[in-house]
């Protein structure tokens, strides 16, 4: 989704005088941990720098919105240092470019997004006389001062004289503070309501503290109870002098406190110098007890230095899945740097007993018998490229994530189209919930209830909610005109949506879902099922207009909407253009091209989006495009402009990313195309294939397969394919399947410095699920 926020204070000079990503000051650490030394936590923090990120006239939309997250992937919590003090949409915990620092915040923000963070809460450590206002007790810092990585934040307080240092398990955290001098030292514990809701209390006596930050919807539903809590509790191995609660400018000595603004607790110490105190949090969604246990399982009393190496170990295993080799330094920093934050989201939600609250519950809970339980599923963007590269990497993860989905449809009595805050939203278009179990059914990850699957996606491709279930966010948005029309038409505004109209854009993407859907109902042997739904997947030459050949608005009585602007934002365009989402046809690209007139058409249009420079990779709607050249005489086009978004689109340093990272789908897709293959279309088990970034990959795949990518180079600056050989044999296609690649085995490129025109000129079975 598309960025709002600009961060305070940006300017090249500032990034320039920065170091950062500084875990590799160590060089014992970085001996230890080969890998995690290049990740860059602060990528993405700030606005793109990338030269292609420049023309965007919007500067706001240039945001990466991701966080300097500490946490094993896929987390519960992520630890992040806090920066901004708001949960509220589209503001980040953490700007490189802010100046101030509020604590350290057990965070839920979704990696990447342009939504909100929930049921948070903030620890900050301060020295001297006790301060509850912000604005007071905000401590100036500098980068200089601060060690980002992925399993362990560092930052100095030069006012406080403390050094604060955090690591982190998946649903619990552990802060180590150290005294550079002898002092009071105070904690300000902070539950992070923009409500002014939530729920502290102290037990000086236990050296605990307790709480939690109730959870609101939205998009539809806005406002309303999201049904669950975020939940803390905090242990500290040290007496407590002094404690008390605060809020707004109410300052008292009571041990809890509940429904304020700005509400929170103060526990003190006296320390001396050299003394480090230790700060034991648990997190749940689904009580404060469920806290104590998450923390008790996951940490207990362990030392600092056990902790960090636990999650370092789990990052660099995680990490070594895919290991390069390359003289480039920077680029293996892009590349970790990328694997990192495709492995952020989805959130894992239950309770290390299985726990985790209902979906759309009301505060009831469920329990697993098995497996683990995820939600924060950004799916308009994900489905693309990130749940993709989770099916390739971490089959059983990715059968959990479909699961998951399973058990939300169950519990809300619909499949949910964008299911975050454990809630319906409604966000975005598309029913893409169904493209990605269609992905993970297609590539044989089917390790749950497929009937019940089937039954919810068919659910909402063929019916329509009541009012009260549709207001809610329950079903397709525009479902009854789609059915009617074969496409949306303008008369239809869609008003109860937060992405209202999107005529045309909604029935590109509905014309996929159908086509996902249809594969499935295949393999089910639902024959009638079938025949409707593949017909269906041809509704997107419903709104495509021969005579400008391009995508348009469209009435019921089949008349075209005009003015008709080609590259003009359009009501009846998600975050676009009709030039850009015209390629949005990934179930069909041979059947697009025909309706152009030919692949030489089809050549034509692609040529024409990047010369005209409207080809923007910062947000997700033509990410596929590039690699369409696949479909054309002129595969070399796809690897001459992979290698230029490669080279332009993605760097190092907080401002490395060209737009919204959207919950690790914009590095998801660098991972992919760096490794020389992409899903265009991710329901099928294809992959189109262009030359890799890198001299060797190493891939460590399912039942101990392993998957070696060497790119033979004529020289250093050889990007184009000359010749591909599989296991030794020459391989003319210019894709690959899937399960090719999770065989195992050697996959080697021949590149060369000039475009090789004659390299798979003539696709061989490059067909989809529609023939």
């Amino acid at each position: 989704m598309t960025k709002y926020i600009q961060p305070k204070g940006f300017n090249l000079k500032t990034l320039s005088l920065i170091l950062f990503c500084k875990v590799s000051v160590i060089s014992a650490f970085a001996q230890q941990h080969p890998l995690i030394k290049y990740v860059q936590p602060f990528s993405g923090t700030a606005a793109s720098t990338t030269p292609a990120s420049q023309h965007i006239e919007d500067k706001t939309e240039r945001l990466a919105n991701t966080i300097p997250s500490v946490a094993p992937p896929f987390s519960m919590t992520q630890w992040t240092p806090q920066t901004q003090l708001t949960e509220n949409k589209c503001l980040a915990p953490y700007y490189f470019n802010n100046k101030k620092f509020y604590g350290i915040r057990g965070s839920h923000w979704i990696s990447g997004s342009c939504t909100q963070d929930y049921g948070s809460f903030t620890i900050m450590p301060i020295t001297g006389k006790l301060q509850t206002q912000t604005a007071i007790y905000a401590e100036d810092y500098t980068h200089d001062e601060e060690v980002s990585g992925p399993a362990y934040y560092k930052l100095k307080l030069p006012r406080y004289q403390l050094l604060t240092e955090v690591t982190a398990m998946p649903r619990s955290g552990l802060i180590r503070i150290t005294a550079l001098k002898s002092d009071s030292l105070y904690l300000l514990i902070s539950p992070n309501s923009d409500q002014g809701k939530g729920y502290i209390h102290i037990d000086a006596a236990k050296g605990e503290i307790s709480g939690y930050n109730p959870v609101h919807r939205i998009y539809q539903g806005w406002g309303q109870a999201a049904g669950f809590s975020g939940y803390f509790f905090i242990r500290i191995k040290k007496q407590i002098k002094s404690s008390g609660v605060y809020a707004e400018k109410y300052l008292s000595t009571a041990q809890k406190l509940a429904n304020q603004k700005n509400l929170g607790a103060f526990v003190g110490f006296q320390v001396g110098k050299g003394e480090e105190l230790l700060v034991y949090s648990g997190t749940s969604f689904s009580s404060v007890e469920a806290a104590k246990r998450n923390l008790d399982a996951e940490i207990g009393a362990a030392d600092f230095k056990t902790v960090l190496a636990k999650s370092e170990k789990l990052w660099e295993d995680a990490l070594a899945q895919v290991k390069v080799t390359d003289v480039n330094e920077q680029n293996k920093r892009i590349f970790y740097t990328a694997l990192y934050h495709s492995m952020q989201h989805p959130r894992l939600f239950n309770d290390v007993d299985g726990t985790y609250p209902r979906f759309a519950g009301d505060y009831q809970q469920e329990k697993l018998g098995k497996g683990n339980y995820y939600d924060d599923f950004s799916m308009w963007d994900i489905y693309r490229a990130q749940l993709p590269l989770v099916e390739l990497l971490k089959p059983d993860l990715a059968n959990d994530l479909v699961n998951s989905m399973v058990l939300k449809g169950q519990h809300g009595g619909w499949m949910p189209i964008f299911p975050c805050w454990n809630s319906y939203t409604a966000a975005m278009i598309g029913d893409h919930a169904t493209a990605f179990i269609a992905s993970a059914y297609n590539k044989g990850i089917r390790n749950y209830n497929v009937n019940e699957a089937y039954r919810l996606m068919r659910q909402n491709a063929f019916n329509m909610p009541d009012s009260a279930r549709y207001l809610d966010g329950k079903g397709r948005r525009g479902i009854n005109s789609y059915l009617k029309y074969g496409f949306i038409p303008m008369e239809d505004s869609i008003p109860n949506a937060f992405h209202k109209r999107e005529q045309v854009s909604r029935t590109l993407e509905y014309a996929y879902d159908d086509y996902a859907l249809a594969t499935i109902a295949k393999g089910l042997g639902k024959t009638s099922d079938y025949n409707l739904l593949i017909k269906r997947a041809l509704n997107y030459q419903h709104v495509f207009n021969p005579a400008v050949k391009k995508v348009q608005g469209r009435y019921a009585n089949g008349n075209w909407y005009k003015p008709f602007y080609a590259d003009h934002r359009e009501s009846y365009i998600t975050e676009g253009t009709p030039r850009q989402y015209t390629f949005y046809v990934p179930q069909d690209v041979p059947g697009l091209a025909k309706l152009m007139g030919g692949r030489k058409q089809l050549e034509n249009e692609l040529d024409s989006l990047f010369k005209l420079k409207e080809y923007w990779h910062g947000n997700e709607p033509g990410h596929q495009i590039p690699f369409m050249y696949n479909y054309t005489a002129s595969p070399w086009k796809t690897q001459w402009h992979i290698k230029q978004i490669l080279d332009e689109e993605y760097s190092d340093g907080p401002g490395g990313l060209s737009g919204n990272d959207d919950a690790g789908q914009m590095s998801a897709w660098y991972v992919f195309a760096a490794l020389g293959f992409y899903p265009l279309d991710p329901v099928s088990t294809q992959y189109q294939l262009t030359a890799p970034r890198f001299s060797q990959v190493t891939m460590q795949l399912a039942k101990g397969k392993k998957m070696e990518i060497i790119a033979h180079k004529q020289s250093k600056n050889s990007s184009y394919i000359k010749a591909i050989k599989l296991n030794g044999k020459v391989y003319t296609q210019n894709y690959i399947n899937h399960s090719s690649l999770v065989a195992g085995g050697k996959l080697e490129f021949y590149l060369q410095d000039q475009p090789n025109k004659n390299w798979a000129t003539q696709p061989k079975d490059q067909v989809t699920g529609l023939k």
